[in-house]
């Protein structure tokens, strides 16, 4: 028996491989397809099922496109109402791979169709769960992105989340393994630990929403208390997931197309684009196209791409690192962002050759920093509460990246003020959203509070924290 998981840090994401006796089945793939494919070849196996806990909501899955190139049946859980064959599983229905079992286990409550899958060894031992959304490293699913999708309250679905990890999974042995759908990073948790794979014993142990003595009151208080509202990507990857999307290799085709300086410009104006900047922060603020938003690619790309344009629909034109073209288009696929133009051919250096516009952002460092806060200057803190809660310069802004389009008012246009996150990369994405939005006076300090730290500027700690 193989178990693999596959990984994908941007997203926090993991897809599950497992194989048996020349058979394979893998749980939850994302939209590009082909590392399961050449796993499976590797070993000249046949995938005989694709299994899905849920429909996901963050990210668009690929069991479409690997249905279509495999034959092998999608499955999903019980309530599940796909527009496109599949099997729906009743609760405790069995499947082989092999000499092994995979038995779903239908456990609502994050969503009403999600389903946790039982993998049993050749011997019929449990193995280990794959636990979707339902259950978490440190945490479990939020309750509340379903709501929309139905006639429940998140207090009702959390209640009903309550009754699934009580009633499926934790009756369940100690030593079996939990390989979770999302780890640290994903917005579809709050509290997730940095691990990806662990047992279901130590999360009894450390997982607060698996203690004893909880009542369900106390869970569904816990499990809503801090959560944000949901990226607004959310909702479309989810009807996505459900409904039915256009094959990679066709938004491949479509959206990786070189276009002239001239080329990209007409297309802008022509469509109103979002001009998308995946190039790093430094080289963004020693020239970009006016207007143009910056997302590095080297960073947690896709989830800000969702968040921060949110209309999976609206046209997107590229300036990328030389030769990370396809990899761009990719990315941006998996949260289903598949109306991408084309882009920029030569680069911002065929732009400015060209003589056309292009605009800078001010960097300062934290030492430089410290005189300007000393001389009382405006600085605003694009970090999450919960990092702005365990150290931040006193009397900031805190403005967090992900609501940063909801509080453009916040910001004084007419005088310098000074943004900072951890260590950049977010500081720069919400300068460059700013700037777009017509708020050109914003200053980015160069490494963040990871700079600020090292210099002797006043800080407010807090002695009791709390993660995300």
């Amino acid at each position: 028996m193989i178990v693999e998981q596959i990984y994908t840090g941007c997203l926090a994401q993991g897809a599950y491989y497992i194989e048996s006796n020349g058979e394979a089945a893998v749980i939850d793939p994302l939209r590009e397809v082909e590392p399961y494919l050449q796993r499976a070849r590797k070993n000249n196996a046949i995938i005989k099922y694709i299994f899905e806990t849920h429909f996901h909501a963050d990210f668009v899955s690929g069991h479409l496109t690997l249905s279509n190139k495999t034959k092998a049946p999608i499955i999903f859980g019980p309530l599940a109402d796909p527009n496109f064959d599949v099997i729906i599983a009743k609760d405790g229905q069995t499947f082989r791979i092999g000499d092994v079992t995979i038995t779903a286990l239908h456990t609502p409550g994050h969503t009403m169709e999600s389903t946790t899958y039982l993998l049993r060894d050749a011997n019929g031992k449990d193995h280990a769960i794959f636990s979707g959304d339902t259950l978490f490293l440190g945490d479990v699913g939020r309750p509340d992105l379903a709501q929309k999708q139905g006639k429940m309250t998140q207090e009702q679905l959390a209640e009903t989340l309550f009754d699934s990890l009580r009633n499926k999974i934790m009756p369940l042995a100690d030593d079996i393994t939990v390989y979770p759908a999302h780890g640290a990073g994903s917005a579809c948790g709050k509290k997730m630990m940095k691990e990806t794979v662990d047992t279901l014993g130590n999360q009894k142990k450390v997982n607060y929403a698996l203690r004893d003595d909880m009542t369900k009151e106390e869970f569904v208080k816990e499990v809503i208390d801090g959560l944000g509202p949901p990226p607004q990507y959310f909702p479309e990857n989810v009807q996505l997931n459900r409904l039915g999307y256009e094959d990679i290799d066709v938004i491949l085709e479509t959206g990786n197309k070189p276009l002239s300086p001239d080329a990209f410009e007409d297309a802008a104006t022509r469509t109103g684009a979002v001009v998308l900047d995946v190039r790093n922060a430094d080289d963004f603020a020693k020239a970009h196209i006016p207007n143009a938003i910056f997302i590095g690619i080297d960073g947690g790309f896709a989830p800000w791409v969702g968040t921060l344009i949110g209309d999976t629909k609206h046209p997107i034109l590229l300036i990328t690192p030389d030769g990370r073209e396809k990899e761009t288009i990719t990315r941006l696929s998996r949260v289903g962002f598949d109306n991408t133009l084309g882009f920029l051919e030569g680069g911002i250096n065929a732009w400015v050759k060209q003589g056309k516009a292009v605009e800078q952002i001010e960097n300062i460092s934290a030492q430089e920093l410290k005189v300007r806060v000393d001389n009382g200057a405006a600085i605003v803190d694009v970090r999450k509460q919960s990092e702005y809660s365990s150290v931040h310069i006193p009397q900031v802004m805190l403005v967090p990246l992900d609501e940063i389009n909801q509080n453009l008012k916040r910001f004084d246009n007419n005088k310098p003020f000074y943004l900072h996150c951890a260590g950049g990369y977010r500081s720069m994405i919400a300068l460059s959203i700013l700037k777009n939005r017509g708020i050109h006076t914003g200053i980015n300090v160069l490494g963040g509070m990871k700079s600020i730290k090292e210099t002797d500027i006043s800080l407010q700690q807090s002695s009791c924290t709390t993660t995300s």
